[in-house]
C-alpha cells in the first residue's frame, strides 16, 4: 500500500514539474491590434488565443471604436481567455466599418461584439476597458526580466504613449526604461521592405509611427506588406471550421467566403514561433528600418546596427497558406473537443 502511495505521489509530482515546465516555456504575448477594419487582426487573435506556446498577457487596441474592444473580449472569451485583460484608445466612438475603398467588404467587429458577447467586456461596456498605456506599465511591471514579446499588428498610439511614459503606482521606471527591463522583442508588422509606404505607417498619425520606430530600443522584427500581401488564407476555416467559432464568423462577414490577406496572422505566427520553416531574415548584415514623418520608410544599411531585421518568406505562398489555414482549424477545433471532453 505505501509502495502504491509513494508511486502516486511520484506521479503526481511529475505531473506537475510537467506543467510547470510547459508553463515556464511559454511566449509571453502582448498584442497591439488595430481590430476593426481587417479581419486578419481576428485571425491573428485566434492563432494567440489558442496556440499551447505562448501566454497571452494582455490585448491592447489602437482603434477606438466600442466595438473593437466589446469583439475582442468575445474572441479571447470563446478561446477561453476570458481574464486577459483589454485596453482601447480614447475617446470611444461607436464607429463601424464601412468599406468605401473597394465597396467589396463586409463589416465584422459590431456583429462579433453582439453575438458573441461574453468575456470581461459585454455588449455596451467597453468603456469598462483598460487605458492601454496604464495597461502596458501594469503587465511589464509584473513580468520577468526580458521575457515579454509585444506584437503591434496596427496603429502606433499605444506604444508611443508607452515610450513617453513616466514612473507610476505600477513601476519607477520610465516608458525606455520599463521596454529595456522587460521587452525581449517588439515585432511589428507594418511598412515595405526595403523600402515602402504602407497603410499601418501613415493611415492613423504617421508622426506616431516615426517616434516608435524611430526611437525603440532593443530588437525588433518587421514583417512588411510584401509579407502577408502575397499569402491568403481563412478559407478552410470557413469551409470547415465549427459554426459556433467568432473568427470564422468574422471572416464570413468580412470577406464572404473569399480568403484573405494574412499580413497580421503572419505577424503574430512569427512572434510566436520565430523563424521556424517559414520565415527568414531579409538583411543579412544589420542596418535599421527609419520612417519619415509621412509614414514612408526605408531600411538603412548599417552593419553597426545588428537589433533590428525585416521578415521575408522561406518558403512558398501557398505552403505559408497551408500552415497559417491547419493553425487556424486546430485552434478552432480545440475549443470543440475540450467543451466535448468536459461533457464527458
Amino acid at each position: 500500500m505505501l509502495r502504491r502511495w509513494l508511486c502516486l505521489v511520484g506521479l503526481t509530482l511529475s505531473t506537475l514539474d510537467s506543467v510547470a515546465s510547459a508553463s515556464s516555456s511559454r511566449k509571453s504575448l502582448i498584442i497591439d491590434t488595430d481590430l476593426f477594419s481587417d479581419v486578419d487582426d481576428a485571425g491573428a487573435l485566434l492563432l494567440a488565443a489558442t496556440s499551447p506556446n505562448v501566454s497571452l498577457l494582455a490585448v491592447n487596441l489602437n482603434y477606438p471604436s466600442s466595438y473593437s474592444a466589446v469583439a475582442a473580449s468575445a474572441i479571447l472569451a470563446h478561446y477561453g481567455k476570458v481574464d486577459v485583460p483589454i485596453g482601447i484608445k480614447r475617446p470611444l466612438t461607436n464607429e463601424s466599418f464601412f468599406d468605401s475603398w473597394s465597396f467589396e467588404l463586409g463589416e465584422y467587429a459590431s456583429k462579433i461584439a453582439y453575438h458573441y458577447a461574453g468575456g470581461s467586456l459585454l455588449w455596451g461596456q467597453a468603456d469598462m476597458a483598460w487605458e492601454p498605456v496604464a495597461l502596458y506599465r501594469k503587465v511589464l511591471a509584473e513580468a520577468e526580466e526580458k521575457s515579454v514579446t509585444i506584437a503591434s499588428v496596427g496603429f502606433f498610439e499605444n506604444l508611443s504613449g508607452l515610450l513617453n511614459s513616466t514612473a507610476d503606482s505600477y513601476s519607477n521606471l520610465t516608458g525606455p526604461q520599463l521596454i529595456a527591463s522587460k521587452v525581449s522583442e517588439l515585432v511589428i508588422m507594418g511598412g515595405g521592405y526595403p523600402s515602402g509606404h504602407e497603410f499601418n505607417f501613415w493611415g492613423d498619425n504617421s508622426s506616431l509611427t516615426a517616434h516608435v520606430v524611430n526611437n525603440w530600443k532593443g530588437r525588433v522584427v518587421f514583417s512588411g506588406s510584401e509579407l502577408g500581401g502575397n499569402v491568403s488564407s481563412g478559407g478552410p476555416l470557413m469551409n470547415e471550421g465549427p459554426v459556433t467559432d467568432p473568427v470564422r464568423q468574422a471572416y464570413i462577414y468580412y470577406t464572404y467566403g473569399t480568403p484573405r490577406f494574412s499580413w497580421d496572422p503572419l505577424t503574430v505566427l512569427y512572434a510566436i514561433e520565430g523563424l521556424g520553416n517559414l520565415f527568414e531574415f531579409g538583411n543579412v548584415n544589420g542596418g535599421y528600418n527609419y520612417v519619415y514623418p509621412n509614414g514612408s520608410n526605408v531600411w538603412v544599411n548599417d552593419e553597426t546596427r545588428t537589433e533590428q531585421y525585416w521578415l521575408k518568406l522561406k518558403t512558398d505562398n501557398v505552403t505559408a497558406a497551408a500552415e497559417l489555414d491547419r493553425l487556424f482549424l486546430e485552434g478552432a477545433r480545440s475549443v470543440v473537443e475540450e467543451e466535448n471532453m468536459q461533457m464527458v
